[in-house]
Formats: C-alpha cells, structure tokens, sequence
C-alpha cells in the first residue's frame, strides 16, 4: 500500500501591507521631502511671532528670541501630532504651527496689560491665558463634539471675517509705520511688490512653488531691500550661533480671567478648524476618521499650546497648507511631517536663522501680511456663504457682530470707557465680534421653544417650519418627505395622520411608529427595498446615488477582493436563511470587520427576531436621513452636518 504523502508545511502568513501613513521612506528621500515641508510652512510660522512682536513694539533681540521659540515648538507640537503618544497625536502626515487666529487677542492682551504702552512687560499675561487655555483644550477634547453644535457656519464664518478684517490693520501699520512712523514711496512699493509676487506666484506656478507663495514674496522683497540698502542684517552677526529658548524667558506667568476667556474663544475656534483639517487630512490619505481621532488631534492642540505657553510660542494648530501638500505630492508618510518637526527644532536652536528673519523690513512683511489675513476674511465669507442670511436670525447674528468688531476696531480708544477687568474684552474687534457672535447664536437658535427652525424644504427649495408641516395635506406631506425610504409611501401617510406634530422630534418618532406598527407583508416589503450591503459597500459613486440615499454608503474604501468577496458571501448566506437583503445602518459602524461580525452574528438569529433588526435598520437609516433633512432645512447646521457626521 502506498503511504500518504506527507501534508505540506504551513506557510507563515504574510504580514500585512502598512498603510502609506506609517511606512517610512529611505533617509535621502525622506530628508528631501522634509525640508520641502518645512519650506512651505515657514513663512507661515514666523510671519506669527512677527505680527505679534511688531504689535507689542519689541525689540529686535525679543523678536529673534520668539523666532526662534516659536519654531523649537512648533517642532515638538508637530512630533506630538504626527508621532504621537497613549491618546495624544492623530498620527497622520499633519505639522503643528502658531494659529494666526490668536494674532490679534494676543496683541490686545498684551497691549491692555501694559496700558497700551506694548514691550515685553504684557507677555507674561499673554502665556498665561495660552497656558490655562491650552490645559482646557487638552481635557475639553473627549467632549468637544458635544459643544460642536454651538459653533455652526454663522459664528465660525463671523469670527474668521471679523478676524480677518481687523487683522488687515496690523498689515496697514507694518507699511505706514515704518521708516520712524513717516510711510515713504519706496515703502508702499516694497508693501505692494511683495504682494505682487505672492499674486504673480499663485496665478502662474503650480504645485510645490505655488504653496511657498508667501515665502517668494518675502524673500524677494527683502533682496531687493537689500540691494537698496534699506535693511539691517547687523543682528545677525550679533546673534550667537546656538540658542536653547528656556521656559518663562520673559517672566513668571500672569493670570487674567478676561484675557483667559479670550484665549479659550481663540482655543474653540482652533478646535473647529482642527476638526476639519484632520477629515480633511483623513480624506486624502485613505483613512476614516472616527470621534477618537478627532479627540487624539486636540489633544495634541492643547499639549502644545500649554507647552508654547510655558516655551514663549503661542496656540497651536495644524497647518493646512501642509495638507494641501500632501494632496500635490501624494507622499502620506508621517514620518516625513516628523522629519519636518525635527528640523524645526534644529532651526529653532540657531538664533542667527531667528536674526535673518527679524531683519525683514516693516513693509514687505505688511504686504504679505496683506495676503495671509485677507486669505482669511475670504475663508469666513466662503463659510458665510453657506449661511441662509435670508432667516432674520442668522442676518441679526452677522450684521450685529461684525458691526460692533468694527466700531471697536476703527476706534480703539472705546475701550477706555470700561472698567479695567473689561477692556480684555473690548480691546480687541475680534473678540467682541467672537463674542456678540456666540452669544446671539444661544439667544436665537438655543434659549427657549425655537417655533421658527425649519424641519423640511419643498421641491420648490421653501424652507419651512413644524406649523407649515401639520397644516400639510396628505399629497404634499408624502411629497415632501419622500426620500426618507426607498420608494414606500405607506409609512408617510400614516404618520400624516398623527399631525399635529409638537416639534421635529415628535414628527420623526410618528414617522418611525408607522414603520414598527405595520404588518408583516409591508414590513418585509419595507425592508426588500433596500439594497445588500454587499451591493452598497462596493458600489461606485454614480451607482451608490440610483440605488441608495444612505449618508454612509460610500464610508468604506480600499476594499480588496477577498473583503468583497467575504462580504458578498454573507450577504448570499443571509438572503438565503432570512429570504431579505442584508440591510444595516452604516451610520454607526466604524469598519468592514464591524460589518461582517455584526452580519455572522444576526445569523444565529430566529427568522422572527432578524425580521425586527431588519425593519429597525430600515428605520435607523430613515431617520438619518430625516436628520439630514433637518439640517439641510435648519441654518444651525446646514454646512457641518455632514462635515461631522462621525462625531455623532
């Protein structure tokens, strides 16, 4: 008898490709792109400490030293983000630098702390309300998305052109002020030259230079001071050659309750900005972003504002012309972004880099200042335009707030007629405007019964109202809530008759009940209207639009053959034991394993039990889309409904 050959050895399973965020590219490669990332971020990052030091009337030796602090930590914010540590850091190809929305409350802090006289002598109130306001961010980040609703497009779009605005009067004081307070000829052309080159750069380049725009500006136009004999470089050579900044350089921290709050409204700004930098950052390196890593992202925000405080830097936050640069280059390593980091901190340990900096004359600066702050009045108007300022509520909030911004902008010395603790408040137009912003938001859209949020918009795009909506007749009721199932109508029409309707809620649970309540053929009818999830998972764009209206239908990418295939044979597997298309909510699950694992489970279920997980996951995606509805109808979440989707 011939034996049995013997069973081949088990081959060791291959490891699993590392995702393009964590490989590391070889030393040479990866020295190159950093500096490339350090290059498109620098002017952006010292164009902050400068700002600041101009507004305050510092010194040249001050103004080198927070140079150079400022790119120390702008290195250790970017390692904390990018690298990351126990739940701090969303570890994606993302650098950290000084948000430009704390330029100007640092400036009215600095300037209310020393009667408006600047200097040095108002920075250690400045980090200590960038010290307290970064510690609230760290802890406030697991519950940020709570708070998220009460900064819809109207108060960030609001704040951003308020801050915008007032900050183009830093740009007008850079080129006016300059040459002893006497503007000259030669100093609106280099203001205006260097804008020039940033417009000429944007319109003509593409790519990697066009990202540097800011930075061509500023060095051709400080050449060109140079060739004229209009700068001083003799602070460089008086610089030393290594430099380790060293906490509290300017003193012991001072703390101000005004000035505290004003930099934890500069701190919940950033969080929003934050947020959409990393679904932005997620988006283009193929990774979903869930409510943990949006968590991970401020908490790294917040340890590196706390650390900036205690450095002599200012608020953190991600730079997305960075991630604009990731998209051009396609290069998603995180380790290049971490390789960037260190060469930041090497730069900060050269005051002499820090001196050449601070040597670039008053007007350049104020023409590409002119650019960067304008950038960011069009960002608020962009979010604005998202805005319905056809409701009265929404045109009361924008008109109000930048009103008052203004008057407090045009006329500083307003300030004055308020009590000492106040003028924090009233110093800066940008926190008056972040103020009267938030605050009217409450009073509109979240103190009491709000009877005029809109629920729903007809085909004819009307926005209207819970009272519009019970005086419905059936036609129009099933019309204009329609889409909320697949093609049934019966649902609709029994929850018309459960009008009148208290408030959005109460309709959408009439809504719901009309489904539970049903009978089985309708039920399963209901139910058979849905596509599998293997259908839907693997659909294209345009298909995911015929078949399905599902918010999450396209949530899952990168599938390979063998998750189609897993994911095709439960579906068949299910069909076949249930005689129904696997059907789930995708609203709430965080991965293809979560899929299968919730689809082999519900095939232990009785035929009577799946028939109601069926029907409730029909209800669920009912009545996200019913949420969707509600916020494409309402103007409190209009543009950040589906932007945050997955904190919900």
């Amino acid at each position: 008898m011939t034996a049995a050959a013997p069973a081949p050895a088990p081959q060791p399973a291959a490891a699993p490709a590392r995702h393009p965020v964590d490989q590391v590219p070889p030393p040479a490669r990866l020295t190159v792109l950093s500096i490339q990332h350090v290059l498109a971020f620098y002017a952006g990052a010292v164009i902050v400490p400068l700002l600041i030091a101009s507004g305050l009337d510092l010194t040249p030796e001050q103004t080198i030293h927070l140079i150079n602090a400022d790119l120390f930590t702008c290195g250790i914010a970017t390692l904390i983000q990018s690298v990351g540590f126990w739940k701090v850091g969303v570890r994606l190809p993302i650098i950290q630098g000084v948000t430009t929305t704390a330029v100007s409350p640092i400036i009215a802090i600095g300037l209310a702390a020393t009667g408006g006289e600047g200097g040095a002598e108002g920075l250690p109130m400045i980090y200590g309300s960038i010290i307290v306001a970064g510690l609230f961010t760290f802890l406030v980040a697991p519950y940020f998305a709570r708070i998220l609703r009460f900064f819809p497009p109207v108060v960030i779009g609001t704040v951003l052109a308020t801050m915008g605005i007032t900050l183009l009067g830093v740009s007008a004081g850079d080129i006016t002020n300059y040459a002893e307070g006497t503007p000259t000829g030669r100093d609106i052309a280099y203001a205006l030259g260097t804008l020039a080159v940033i417009v000429l750069a944007q319109r003509f380049f593409r790519g990697f230079l066009g990202t540097i725009a800011v930075l061509l500006g500023l060095v051709l136009g400080t050449a060109v001071a140079v060739l004229l004999g209009d700068t001083d470089f003799s602070g460089v050579a008086e610089a030393s050659a290594v430099g380790v900044t060293t906490p509290f350089y300017f003193g012991i921290p001072a703390f101000s309750l005004t000035a505290i709050v004003s930099m934890i409204i500069v701190m919940l700004i950033t969080m929003v900005e934050t947020t959409g930098d990393v679904f932005a950052a997620g988006e283009i390196v193929g990774r979903r972003i869930r409510p943990r890593n949006i968590a991970e992202a401020i908490r790294a925000d917040g340890l590196s504002t706390l650390l900036g405080g205690v450095l002599n830097s200012f608020p953190y936050t991600c730079f997305a012309q960075n991630i604009g640069l990731v998209r051009l280059t396609r290069v998603q390593s995180r380790w290049v972004v971490a390789g960037a980091g260190v060469l930041m901190i090497i730069l900060g340990l050269l005051p002499k880099a820090g001196a050449v900096v601070a040597a670039i004359p008053s007007p350049v600066l104020g023409g590409a200042s002119l650019a960067l702050f304008a950038s960011v009045a069009l960002v608020g108007i962009q979010t604005l335009s998202t805005v319905d300022l056809t409701d009265n509520r929404n045109s009361v909030i924008v008109g109000t707030s930048l009103g008052l911004a203004m008057l407090v902008s045009f006329k500083p010395d307003i300030a004055g007629v308020f009590p000492a603790w106040a003028q924090v408040f009233v110093s800066s137009g940008v926190t008056v405007g972040a103020l009267t912003a938030i605050v009217l938001n409450l009073v509109f859209f979240h103190l009491g019964r709000q009877r005029g949020a809109h629920v729903a918009t007809t085909a004819q795009g009307e926005r209207i109202g819970i009272e519009e909506v019970g005086a419905m007749d059936r036609e129009t009721f099933v019309a204009t809530f329609g889409s909320l199932f697949n093609g049934a109508t019966w649902p609709l029409e029994r929850a018309w008759e459960s009008r009148p309707f208290a408030d959005a809620a109460a309709l959408r649970e009439a809504i719901e009940e009309a489904v539970l309540t049903a009978d089985r053929a309708e039920q399963d009818a209901l139910v058979r209207a849905y596509p599998d999830m293997a259908t839907l998972v693997t659909a294209t764009e345009e298909q995911a639009g015929a078949i399905s209206q599902d918010v999450g239908s396209l949530a899952l990418d990168g599938l390979d053959e063998e998750d189609v295939e897993a994911l095709r044979d439960l579906s068949a597997r299910y069909a076949e034991r249930f005689e129904l298309p696997f059907v789930a909510f995708l609203g709430r699950t965080d991965s293809l394993e979560t899929i299968l694992a919730d689809g082999v489970r519900r095939l232990d279920h009785s035929p009577a039990h799946e028939r109601r997980v069926a029907l409730a996951e029909v209800a669920e995606i009912a009545g996200d889309r019913f949420g969707i509805m509600v916020a494409d109808a309402n103007p409190i979440g209009s543009a950040w409904a589906r932007k945050f989707e997955s904190l919900r």
